[in-house]
């Protein structure tokens, strides 16, 4: 089920991919790495997370990057103002003539952003938490979602799914998807309190909750407990690609939240419809 990503070739910064996710030449995707960008300290160096308390300047360069390296403006990338909820928000062509403000607005608590206008790009920001990219190709549509642990627990990744299906006619058998970096289960120690979440929830606990041996202290499985959601709406096994790479053991290419602290820098993932 893991699989290994691969590099977004260019000469720039260093980006990576999913394989199966990058044979589809009607779409375009990334997942930055903290490498190839003009940040410093903590947000070094490569951080095109607006929201994160960087310099605006050092973003702004960081972006620039980005769109140089992806061909489009960087006015056409769009990354939500993340509440950790399960709002989602589509990005309809009448949102592109809107000014900045207005735009800002209407992304601002939206944890999932889904478009089918081309030459768009949709983001998600995270240092931990699991971004999930969708891909519907019968109605040429895309779905960037943040799935931190409250997003995990209010299924944002299943309603997503489910907005494709019900908003555009998207079939969930045809649909892909790609489990970003972000913390893994070995890394993800929680209080009782998420463990209850989750179990209220009612999610299937054998599946993704375990206890470490000796500190009997618990683990949560992000990973899989967003790869059921996307079964539990249709997506075929085949169809779900999972990196498994774990953001707070890879300091040196991916940001951490719980390593660094919140003031600190956030990766992007990122899809387009070319």
């Amino acid at each position: 089920m893991t699989q290994k990503m691969t590099i977004f070739p260019n000469d720039k910064v260093k980006m990576l991919q999913f394989p199966a996710l990058s044979e589809d030449c009607n779409i375009s995707h990334f997942v930055t790495t903290r490498q190839g960008g003009v940040s410093e300290g903590a947000y070094a160096s490569f951080n095109p997370g607006e929201y994160s308390g960087d310099n605006p300047e050092a973003v702004r360069a960081n972006r620039k990057l980005l769109s140089d390296v992806l061909g489009i403006p960087s006015e056409r990338i769009f990354v939500p103002f993340q509440v950790h909820g399960a709002e989602i928000r589509s990005i309809e062509p009448f949102f592109l003539s809107l000014p900045l403000e207005e735009q800002q607005l209407y992304m601002h608590g939206v944890d999932a952003l889904v478009t089918n206008v081309p030459g768009v790009c949709i983001a998600v920001s995270t240092a931990d938490c699991v971004p999930v990219l969708l891909y519907a190709p019968d109605v040429k549509t895309v779905a960037a979602i943040h799935a931190g642990w409250r997003g995990t627990v209010q299924r944002i990744v299943a309603k997503t799914v489910r907005f494709l299906i019900d908003e555009y006619g998207a079939d969930p058998c045809l649909m892909k998807a790609g489990i970003a970096p972000s913390i893994g289960p070995d890394a993800f120690e929680v209080g009782e309190e998420v463990v209850d979440a989750f179990r209220e929830a009612g999610f299937e606990m054998p599946r993704i909750l375990k206890r470490n041996v000796d500190t009997g202290k618990a683990h949560i499985d992000l990973w899989e407990a967003n790869r059921l959601q996307l079964l539990s709406e249709g997506l075929s096994t085949g169809h779900i690609e999972l990196a498994g790479i774990c953001t707070y053991t890879h300091p040196d290419d991916f940001f951490s939240a719980r390593r660094l602290g919140i003031k600190s820098g956030r990766i992007l993932s990122g899809i387009i419809v070319k």
